[in-house]
């Protein structure tokens, strides 16, 4: 039976979208009969957590995920001799990167290349030399890429000049969240925005939107996923939205389910990335979804979404109104999105992740 080492140094807890498929996959892995044996190596704060959902044994690296220096070092070195140690036939590396070099096959997941193509917009500007050189190690080691949509795809052949019969695109899958009826009718004064706030996601389009909004037709907004030293929080005061605009940090599931039971839509004003999960997850529970018009946001949602022009706060006030006026819209929307995110579901994800593996097996490493 082939032995699979899962590189989890980047699961810590504070990831975002990229800890969310690791734990959706191998939780769905765990589900099915995949003739695989799976060992995750995991960092000090996923050890000191929750991995109940990884389908094997867990081995301590001894590496913090939050420690830059020691996760890159990691990363380079540590994951190889892991591989070795515990007899693995396979590397799957679910967030990025991969060891400098590997005696077996490696699979990696790269998600987007935005440190490639939108430079501009990272938040960590310092490392976008580092990160950029340690992704392309990464694919120079790799048997197979996995990707999460077609525009990564592309981005991975312009900038890693990848094989492209080495790409295996499989889109991501929304979890199954409850309190959310597809066909009901929604309020017309909530509109729910979330991620981390980093530059690419664009959360002042979405704060300067609202400022544009007259007062006695303004929705409520809430956006979660701030932190303590929200960096919207001044944005919001100075245009006086304290009022209409609510920052939440990353909010609990109960709390969560409520908000997108009840919310006219989310919104996703992200300037670039390689997928959307908040707009497939919304999607799937028959929540209505204004997106950003780019390119990924078309592939990801096609007709099933409203769009606005990206980075103009005055579009999106316009689309929000619109929307919020229009219950025969929400409704439609509602039954776009169920029916275009039931195309896919996290077994269907392992089930090709699987079959990527088993490539990666049967080419053996990279030379």
């Amino acid at each position: 039976m082939p032995r699979v080492l899962v590189n989890l140094l980047q699961t810590t807890g504070t990831k975002g979208g990229i800890e969310v498929y690791a734990r959706e996959l191998y939780r769905a892995i765990g589900k099915g009969a995949t003739g695989m044996d799976f060992v995750g190596y995991a960092s000090t704060e996923l050890m000191a957590g929750d991995h109940s959902w990884f389908p094997g044994e867990v081995v301590a690296s001894g590496i913090s995920g939050e420690n830059r220096v020691a996760w890159a070092r990691g990363e380079l070195f540590s994951v190889s001799r892991a591989a070795t140690r515990v007899g693995a036939d396979l590397i799957h590396g679910p967030a990025m990167f991969g060891p400098l070099s590997s005696k077996v096959p490696l699979v990696v997941t790269v998600h987007d290349l935005l440190y490639f193509s939108h430079p501009e917009l990272m938040q960590t500007r310092l490392f976008t030399g580092p990160v950029k050189w340690m992704e392309k190690r990464a694919a120079k080691t790799a048997t197979r890429l996995i990707t999460i949509s077609e525009y990564s795809a592309a981005a991975i052949r312009k900038y890693l000049r990848f094989p492209a019969d080495r790409i295996d695109v499989i889109p991501l899958a929304a979890r199954t969240i409850t309190g959310a009826a597809v066909q009901r009718i929604r309020s017309r004064g909530l509109f729910l925005a979330m991620g981390q706030r980093s530059p690419y996601k664009d959360f002042e389009t979405i704060v300067n939107a609202w400022s544009l909004i007259p007062a006695d037709a303004r929705p409520k907004l809430v956006i979660t996923g701030g932190g303590t030293d929200d960096p919207l929080k001044r944005l919001v005061e100075r245009l006086g939205l304290t009022s209409s605009i609510d920052l939440r940090s990353w909010v609990p599931l109960q709390e969560l389910q409520e908000l997108i039971g009840t919310s006219t839509a989310l919104i996703d004003s992200t300037l670039a990335t390689g997928f959307s999960l908040p707009a497939v997850e919304a999607m799937n529970v028959g929540l209505p979804v204004l997106l950003a018009d780019t390119p990924v946001f078309r592939e990801v949602a096609g007709p099933a979404a409203n769009y606005f022009t990206a980075g103009n706060p005055l579009d999106l006030a316009r689309a929000v109104q619109e929307l919020g006026a229009d219950r025969a819209r929400q409704l439609e929307l509602a039954q776009l999105g169920h029916a275009r995110a039931a195309l896919t579901s996290w077994p269907n994800v392992a089930e090709a992740t699987i079959h990527s593996f088993e490539r990666a097996l049967a080419d053996g490493p990279s030379r």
